[in-house]
């Protein structure tokens, strides 16, 4: 996309913004000291910043709603009629980035009568009939695609960290398929918008809208030419005509808005600065501060460095360094880069640095001295792709100190002979996503024995809410911007594929020694985050000496027989074919299981299981998962329903997507394992995500069986700690009832059944144990009585009863729980036994709801984070046992490790079941449980 004009137009969708930005931080909000939740006011000052930073906006304007009705509502009354209300953390920051917006002296555009889409519509319009213009919108709303012309882009901000995108005219018709623009409006008025409750017309969806477009060219033109459908679709579009035109004046935004001023009224101006350094410290906003207050004013042009820097050389370790360096620079003693207020974002051409290129034999062992003699240093790989089993690896560099690194370029194993007792010393190792190293260096024959500090990972755990790529750390942490490997290197093969490996050597070494100077600058500053935080020991004791063990687990991978899964897939197509029969049978009509519409229909419309069913915003009947589950009691079609939907997802996640993941290397799977991904610090897999194949069914148990050892000199060892989580709460709680039961080993599910429903242990029914068991585990999640009873599909009475009975029992539960309430609030945070804290704001919630959900989570977090310390210290132990030996750890699933056990070293299984036992000892002499099983494959051995 080429956009050669002089002035720049950008108009931020305001509303649309601060919504984005308050749900993309959802999970983790972010918080001021004084509990105030400023996640929209973060994301939309970071959006802004990344168009003042890279886009050089000449014109600025934002443009909000206002409460008062537009045309569309007056001739649509029910128009955004559906729409939930505006969350109260929300609401209670728009005034606030009003405010902001203000301090930046941008121009905040709200008319009565019109939408902010209107005011952008009438812009947009103005700067097309401008020789010299280009406008911008900033926003995610697909309804803008309508006004995009060769002078008009959509400016679409990045999701989960991902760069922006670019909507211009052939991408639009493209991903439309259509012939122009406004033919959007023809789209949205035939499928409708549920957002905005723009009716559409009935049973047409996106892609029917599309192909009815692409043959008719407008919803006038279809419904002038309606003989030309056929059968029951033609009935539909005559029978909603109205609608579709109704839809269309509703999707269409109104160009002609009576503004009071024109573009040179946007004209970009110079910031308030005192006015937005309050804002700012107001609301502790600090790495939005440092990122602008590094540049004085504002920049006008984009960041990113010209070709001609890109490509200058380092020097090399024979060339002498130039000391008569004028830029002013400070650096503390703990590694940290003082920046200067008055000084721009930095970038590699304005600070001083020494990055060194090592090439020869004698330069590499004269850096290895260098490196034993240091007591902490950083490195970073560079590679040809992003699997260390099959790409190659190019070269290391190394920093020991701030702004001077050094770039040793591999070209044959040999080379790095001179590092192999450096890596394996005794020396703290410094890197960003340190695990992924590791893993090369081994691919390489080279073992990285620890201490570790890993900045990615010491980000995640004080900053969960917050990117933590190292690009972003620099910016916001050291005012400073990055090379970027996209900027350096030609694209490769396949798409977003870059070929490393074609990059010069000295540019190489320059982007890579900066990389390892940053992340050594970076960890100082962290360091100090982590030990303020109070979760060193936690850091240092167990995420960091987990690193090692999550990398050898994945180097290691685990086989599988495809022929298993192949049989397992067959087997499962047969179960699902079974159900369809059943559940047709039963409607006595053909169905499709995969349209919610028809099971709707079929549920509700003519089974009719519930009086009053819900609907959604289109009027359809809701059947996901957790209504269907409430209603599997009352008949055996939900249950087939149900058994359907798993089997397909299973046959679909596992069966059939498992043999995808298998290297052509080892021809072993090698699932990538995330430790502070989850808010309770569980491990989380990805590629694939074996966390979530279930247990207990029989279709589980499929996929189970194609998990085998090595070979077959070994065996499959399970060893699963059993039922940790109620141990851990009958430890933190000191309830004496669960303690006994406990140590006495006795069941304690049977023993809750007999307590709560007072009866013999051995008079407890097999239904009694079912629900006591929904009791034990529910409690641990703050179930409520409403919960309980849809789950065991009894009357709310009776299950508020059980809970009831429950805590009569258990009475040190019940005070635990309120306990773990009462300080959570008081604190702000929930904390595991071993120290890991997750903040909870929404405890000052005024919503009742949202409080209640942070209870639950209060009440969860100590027992579930603890379980998740303890399997991590056993994992670590477990490890280490195994070093000398020819067994290995393959896999982490839950509470359960997995080992490839050799056939030979079978007296191991005593040693690993008490060192996962003794891993972490509980409070008040609660034991913990670990069952162990070997077998030929997964199944067997579980």
């Amino acid at each position: 996309m080429s956009d050669p004009a002089p002035n720049r137009l950008f108009l931020l969708d305001g509303m649309a913004l601060a919504y984005r930005s308050h749900f993309a931080f959802i999970t983790n909000p972010i918080r001021n000291s004084k509990g105030q939740n400023t996640s929209a006011i973060f994301g939309f000052a970071n959006t802004l910043l990344s168009i003042l930073d890279q886009e050089a906006p000449t014109h600025l304007a934002a443009c909000f709603d206002t409460s008062v009705p537009t045309e569309r509502h007056i001739i649509y009354p029910e128009y955004k009629a559906n729409r939930e209300s505006m969350p109260e953390d929300l609401r209670a920051q728009i005034p606030e980035i009003i405010r902001m917006l203000e301090a930046f002296r941008i121009p905040i555009l709200r008319i009565d009568g019109y939408e902010a889409d209107d005011t952008i519509g009438t812009l947009t319009r103005m700067a097309d009939e401008t020789d010299g213009f280009a406008s911008y919108m900033v926003s995610q709303d697909k309804d803008l695609g309508q006004l995009i012309s060769p002078s008009c882009f959509l400016w679409r901000p990045g999701k989960r960290g991902n760069e922006h995108e670019i909507i211009d005219v052939p991408t639009l018709l493209e991903h439309w398929n259509i012939k122009e623009p406004s033919q959007v409006i023809d789209i949205l008025a035939l499928m409708g918008d549920a957002s905005d409750n723009i009716p559409g017309i009935p049973g047409i969806g996106e892609k029917t809208a599309k192909t009815l477009i692409e043959e008719f060219g407008s919803v006038e033109n279809l419904l002038a030419h309606t003989d030309q459908l056929k059968g029951k679709r033609r009935e539909n579009v005559e029978a909603n005509a109205d609608k579709a035109i109704l839809s269309k004046k509703l999707a269409t935004i109104n160009r002609h808005v009576p503004l009071s001023v024109g573009l040179d009224a946007l004209v970009r101006q110079t910031p308030d600065e005192p006015a937005l350094r309050n804002f700012l410290q107001e609301y502790e906003l600090r790495t939005i501060q440092a990122r602008f207050f590094g540049k004085n004013p504002p920049r006008n042009a984009p960041a990113n460095l010209p070709p001609d820097d890109l490509f200058a050389p380092v020097r090399s370790a024979s060339e002498s360094l130039d000391d008569s360096a004028d830029h002013p620079v400070t650096v503390q003693s703990d590694g940290q880069l003082t920046l200067f207020e008055d000084h721009p974002v930095k970038t590699v051409n304005d600070i001083p640095h020494d990055y060194i290129l090592i090439n020869t034999e004698e330069e590499r062992l004269r850096l290895a001295r260098l490196l034993e003699q240091a007591p902490s240093w950083c490195f970073d790989t560079e590679t040809t792709g992003l699997d260390p089993l099959t790409d190659s690896l190019l070269g290391i560099a190394f920093c020991m100190e701030p702004h001077k690194a050094w770039y040793v370029s591999i070209s044959d194993p040999s080379d790095l002979e001179p590092f192999r007792n450096v890596f394996a010393g005794p020396a703290e190792k410094i890197g960003h996503n340190l695990k992924f190293d590791i893993k090369v260096m081994r691919a390489a024959g080279i073992k990285v024995a620890g201490p570790f500090f890993d900045s990615m990972l010491a980000h995640a755990l004080v900053n969960p809410g917050l990117k933590h790529g190292m690009d972003s750390l620099a910016e916001t942490m050291l005012s400073y911007q990055t090379i970027k490997l996209a900027d350096i290197a030609p694209p490769g093969e396949g798409k977003g594929v870059l070929d490393t490996a074609a990059v010069p050597i000295e540019t190489m070494a320059r982007y890579s020694a900066e990389d390892a100077d940053i992340t050594f600058q970076l960890a100082g500053l962290l360091r100090k985050e982590v030990r303020e935080s109070g979760m060193e020991p936690l850091f240092m004791e167990i995420e960091m000496p987990l690193l090692p063990v999550l990398a050898d687990m994945e180097f290691e991978g685990v086989r599988i027989l495809p022929k298993a899964l192949e049989d397992a897939s067959d087997a499962m197509t047969g179960y699902l074919e079974d159900l369809i029969r059943k559940v047709e049978q039963a409607a006595g009509h053909p169905l499709n299981l995969n349209s919610p519409k028809q099971l709707g229909e079929l549920l509700f419309g003519e089974l009719k299981l519930v009086e009053k069913p819900k609907k959604t915003k289109t009027g359809q009947f809701v059947t996901d998962e957790e209504t269907l589950s409430t209603l599997s009691q009352k008949h055996e079609v939900v249950r087939d329903i149900l058994a359907y939907r798993e089997a397909a997802k299973l046959k679909g996640t596992y069966l059939d997507a498992l043999p995808r993941f298998i290297s052509p290397a080892d021809g072993r799977i090698h699932s990538q394992f995330h430790q502070l991904l989850t808010a309770t610090g569980r491990l989380a897999s990805q590629d694939p995500n074996l966390q979530n194949i279930p247990v207990r069914s029989d279709q589980g148990k499929l996929i189970r069986k194609a998990f085998v050892p090595r070979s077959d000199e070994y065996l499959i060892l399970s060893a699963d700690y059993s039922q940790i989580e109620l141990r851990i709460m009958a430890a933190l709680s000191g309830d004496e009832a669960m303690i006994h039961a406990f140590r006495d080993n006795r069941d304690i599910h049977t023993e809750t059944a007999s307590r709560v429903y007072g009866v013999a242990r051995e008079d407890v029914t097999s239904d009694m144990r079912r629900a006591a068991k929904m009791v034990n585990f529910g409690i641990i999640y703050g179930i409520s009585a409403f919960g309980l009873s849809q789950r065991l599909g009894c009357p709310r009475a009776e299950a508020a009863a059980l809970i009831e009975n429950y805590f009569t029992q258990f009475p040190g539960v019940k005070a635990y729980m309120d306990t773990l309430i009462e300080k959570a609030t008081r604190l702000g945070y929930a904390e595991t036994l071993c120290g890991r804290k997750r903040m909870l704001p929404d405890l000052q919630s005024a919503n009742k709801n949202i409080r209640s959900s942070a209870e639950r989570t209060a009440i969860n977090t100590p027992i579930q984070g603890t379980a998740a310390e303890m399997i991590k210290i056993a994992m670590i132990r477990v490890h280490r046992l195994l070093e000398q030996t020819r067994s290995r750890l393959i896999l982490q699933i839950h509470d359960e490790l997995l080992i490839d056990l050799h056939k030979e070293e079978q007296e191991l299984v005593s040693p690993i079941v008490e060192t996962m036992r003794t891993a972490l000892v509980l409070p008040h002499g609660v034991p913990a449980s670990v069952e162990a099983q070997t077998g030929a494959n997964w199944l067997e051995a579980h």
